[in-house]
This record gives structure tokens, C-alpha cells and sequence, in this order.
């Protein structure tokens, strides 16, 4: 497995944006990543991939307001977070699936 750290969380108002972070311990060059969220009293559900070769797919919910991206050199995954509503309102985990490997999550909360 390897270690992922997630950062860049916190309380934001609606419309605002946030860019999370996550770091992993070794090369993340030929593994996908991914973005879940778990908002209080759900279930854990998938927002966003990328594979290695960069290639993004997006939940429905998100698409054409989250971005994510990869920047290999640093081993760092990232999810661009615009127009945030209410709703985003979760903890977001880093995931590396082949791996199975999971951070520890950060708390995004969209309030006014």
C-alpha cells in the first residue's frame, strides 16, 4: 500500500472554491487515483478519476464544477473545487484503487 495525505479542507461559503490535495508516499506515475466523498449519514460515493495517462471521468454531480489533475514530479493528486454548493458538503478521501490504499480524509464543509 502506499500513503496518502489529504489536504486543503475547510469551511467555504456557496459559490466558493476550494482545492484539495493529496499526497501520496511514492510514485504515483503508472497507478490511477480518485476522489470519494462521504457526507454525514451516507454512504461513501465516487466524485472524481484520473488514470495515469490523465484521462478524467467525474460523477454527474460534480461535472463541469470539479476539476481533478495530477502533477506526477511531486506524487500529489489534486480536486479543483468551484461554485461549491451546500450539498459538497462531506468528507473528501483520496483513493488509489489498484492498491486499495486510503487517506485519512478532509472535511469540506459549504456553508453560509
Amino acid at each position: 500500500q502506499v500513503l496518502l495525505v489529504e489536504s486543503g479542507g475547510g469551511l467555504v461559503q456557496p459559490g466558493g472554491s476550494l482545492r484539495l490535495s493529496c499526497a501520496a508516499s511514492r510514485s504515483i506515475s503508472t497507478y490511477d487515483m480518485s476522489w470519494y466523498r462521504q457526507a454525514p449519514g451516507k454512504q461513501r460515493e465516487f466524485v472524481a478519476s484520473i488514470t495515469y495517462t490523465s484521462s478524467t471521468n467525474y460523477a454527474d454531480s460534480v461535472k463541469g464544477r470539479f476539476t481533478i489533475s495530477r502533477e506526477t514530479a511531486k506524487n500529489t493528486v489534486y480536486l479543483q473545487m468551484n461554485s461549491l454548493k451546500p450539498e459538497d458538503t462531506a468528507v473528501y478521501y483520496c483513493s488509489q484503487p489498484l492498491t486499495a490504499s486510503w487517506g485519512q480524509g478532509t472535511q469540506v464543509t459549504v456553508s453560509s
